[in-house]
């Protein structure tokens, strides 16, 4: 009896272990298949995206890092859903690499530090490295080290590969001959806002001659009057002229200063930065004041003073409005998405072999 019990425990036991082995099998299986599912699942993802930036016509750019960290998301076919051009995939996964006819680097990070050149991988034949910055030569540090490094430049410069200014002028659909009138509620006649103000800044200079001659109000941080974003364009817009003095003069160097915070808000620009020539080439006609116009900033002041008396004569500065309007640019994506359009005619072999001295052109330190 006790034998037979035996003989059936030992039975039970063969059977569990051959279930058990079983059930192994199986998932072990499932496992294998799952992965197989999801590999495959990358890899035609992988090769849609592949096939789609190497097809007839189609560019990709990679975006090796984002511009001060400010990650902003690629869903879909960024370039055509938001911006209508077409032929053009935007990437941001390093992975894509291999594929990429155009590899983006921001000059910030790779100045500081924190971003490295991808020098230690095998570069594809025919990819281009786009150095990118929108910063005037004051603020873009040493760039000797990157002596034939670079086949491209994107900057504000006219003539950089691609040029992205801080804004520029667009046509109106339907001309008009109304324009509002720029004398209300105007109450100061001279305002700036500044926050970084250093005493070897030439604005500053002409910002000291000119309060001696007319009273000029001055926001910002370093007046302690700071604005927020809400607050800017409603109190310029009570100003009858903005100072629109870059901190640094540079060619092409034209920010928001004009575009934004002088044009948006209706008051005429006092500008200080390149030669008046660069703000003809990108400005409306007869729409802004640069320093020097003036023999000395005494002169300016008082035809300030004359011009803000003169009803007819200040609104003559607005008569652009009848015909164009201002897009301010700020878009990292419709920016990048600009390369598609100026793919095709660029040089196929162009290398920068001293991209300081191009930086450092027209530059006046």
């Amino acid at each position: 009896m006790r034998n037979q019990q035996s003989t059936q425990e030992s039975d039970h036991a063969k059977k569990m272990e051959v279930r058990s082995i079983k059930n192994g099998i199986i998932f072990c299986t499932i496992v294998a298949l799952l992965l197989i599912l999801y590999c495959g699942l990358q890899n035609g993802v992988k090769s849609s995206y592949f096939s789609y930036s190497r097809g007839s016509g189609n560019v990709t750019i990679l975006i090796w890092y984002w511009p001060f960290g400010d990650m902003l998301t690629l869903k879909g076919n960024v370039c055509w859903d938001r911006y209508k051009i077409p032929n053009c995939l935007l990437v941001d996964h390093r992975s894509f690499f291999p594929s990429a006819d155009v590899v983006v680097f921001h000059n910030r990070e790779l100045i500081q530090g924190s971003q490295q050149l991808p020098t230690e991988l095998p570069r594809p034949q025919g990819q281009r490295w786009a150095w990118m910055s929108l910063e005037s030569p004051a603020h873009n540090g040493n760039l000797k080290k990157f002596a034939n490094i670079f086949n491209m430049t994107i900057s504000y410069r006219r003539d950089a590969d691609v040029t992205i200014p801080y804004g520029e002028l667009k046509p109106l659909v339907t001309e008009s001959n109304l324009v509002e009138d720029s004398h209300i509620n105007k109450t100061s006649l001279v305002c700036w806002v500044v926050s970084n103000y250093m005493d070897h800044h030439r604005r500053t200079q002409v910002y000291k001659e000119l309060s001696a001659t007319v009273p000029v109000k001055v926001y910002g941080r370093w007046n302690k009057l700071p604005l927020s974003s809400e607050d800017l364009l409603p109190t310029i817009s009570r100003c009858y002229f903005y100072l629109a003095f870059e901190n640094s003069l540079a060619k092409d160097y034209v920010t928001e200063k004009l575009w934004q915070n002088a044009y948006r808000a209706g008051a005429v620009p006092v500008v200080l930065g390149p030669p008046i020539s660069d703000y003809k080439a990108v400005a409306p006609e007869h729409s802004f004041i640069h320093v020097d116009e003036f023999l000395s900033v005494q002169e300016l002041g008082k035809y300030l003073q004359r011009l803000a008396e003169d009803r007819k004569k200040y609104e003559e500065y607005f008569n652009w409005k009848k015909h164009w309007k201002v897009k301010v640019h700020g878009d990292w994506i419709e920016m990048l998405c600009k390369i598609c359009l100026q793919y095709s005619s660029l040089p196929l072999h162009k290398v920068y072999s001293d991209l300081e001295a191009w930086d450092k052109e027209g530059y006046r330190p």
